[in-house]
Order: structure tokens, then C-alpha cells, then sequence
């Protein structure tokens, strides 16, 4: 089983990269994100929590996102792999999947940054917002994210780094030339 994070801001291009690795890698994406907001369409006791946390720009807590998580992976017994997409956000959440993954006789095999500048993540996500309408790409709510990520997030990149797994991929350019990088890194595991 090979499973990988895709690591970087909002807007970074994680869930465009990540479609492109699932047709190549066939690996089954978990984007919390994705999670997230089919919990909030549906209207879940979950989902209204999290609309509510989101709007605020706040992280949904460790406990609700891990669970909600493992439920995930658990419901895909056969597939080859995963490619975590927003998870994990906090050092504490790399060390539960870490143990959770071990428990299944699987680990995280490689960890992919996206590294795009504050500039462009925000160009990014203004585009976005016209076209997705997410609550989340809200002008107001974009700088909470950013710092969310900035102050907290990134404290992760030193967890996978000290194992060996992290690499970091030029996130900004022509989205194929970037996907050729990460194929070629993943295709190594192969």
C-alpha cells in the first residue's frame, strides 16, 4: 500500500494535483475539505459544527477530523493507496494517522509540499471564489486561512522532514510541468 500527503496552502493546487496522481496512481483521495462539506450539504449534526467552525475560519478539532478520517480509509479496504488532501493540519494529527496507519500495517510513504507564494495563493483563491462560490474562499475569511496555515499548519513539514519523506515541489507554472515533477517522485515508489 503507498500513501501520500499532498502538503501546502489553500490554493496551492493540492486538489488539481491530486486528480491527476489518482488517474495515474489509481489511489483513492481523502480530502478532509471534501469531507468537510458533504457533511455541511447533508446537513449532519457534524456538518453544522463545521460550517459554523469554517465560517470562522477556525480548524475543525483534531478528534472530529481523525475520526471522520478513519471512517474514510476504513470504508476502502482494497485499494492500493491513499492521498491525504488537507490532512494532516497539526503535528498531533500526523502522529495519530502515523499510529492509525500502523495499526493497519501501512505508513505514509511520501510527502509532497506544494510551495506557492502568499501572492499567488491569494490570486488563486480569488479566481476560485468566482467560480465555486465556497464559503471558505470568502475574501474575509482568506487571510484567517492563510495565517491558519502559516502559524500552524506548516509546523507539520518538520515532522515528515525528520523521516525522510518530505519533498518539495515548485507549485507555481504550468500545471502539467508541476505534475511531471510529482509523478516522478511518486513513480519511484512504483
Amino acid at each position: 500500500m503507498f500513501n501520500l500527503v499532498i502538503f501546502g496552502p489553500p490554493g496551492a493546487g493540492k486538489g488539481t494535483q491530486s486528480a491527476k496522481i489518482i488517474d495515474e496512481f489509481n489511489l483513492a483521495h481523502i480530502s478532509t475539505g471534501d469531507m468537510f462539506r458533504m457533511h455541511i450539504s447533508q446537513n449532519t449534526e457534524l456538518g453544522l459544527k463545521v460550517k459554523e467552525l469554517l465560517a470562522e475560519g477556525i480548524l475543525v478539532p483534531d478528534s472530529v477530523t481523525i475520526n471522520m478520517l478513519e471512517e474514510e480509509v476504513n470504508s476502502k479496504p482494497d485499494v492500493a493507496g491513499f492521498i491525504f488532501d488537507g490532512f494532516p493540519r497539526t503535528v498531533k494529527q500526523a502522529q495519530a494517522l502515523d499510529e492509525f496507519l500502523t495499526e493497519k500495517g501501512a505508513k505514509i510513504d511520501l510527502v509532497l509540499q506544494l510551495e506557492v507564494t502568499e501572492e499567488e495563493i491569494k490570486k488563486r483563491i480569488a479566481e476560485r471564489q468566482k467560480v465555486s462560490g465556497r464559503a471558505d474562499d470568502d475574501a474575509s475569511k482568506l487571510i484567517k486561512r492563510i495565517d491558519e496555515y502559516f502559524q500552524k499548519t506548516v509546523h507539520v513539514l518538520p515532522y515528515y522532514e525528520q523521516q525522510g519523506k518530505l519533498v518539495k515541489v515548485k507549485g507555481i507554472g504550468d500545471i502539467e510541468e508541476i505534475y511531471a515533477h510529482i509523478s516522478k517522485e511518486i513513480a519511484a515508489f512504483f
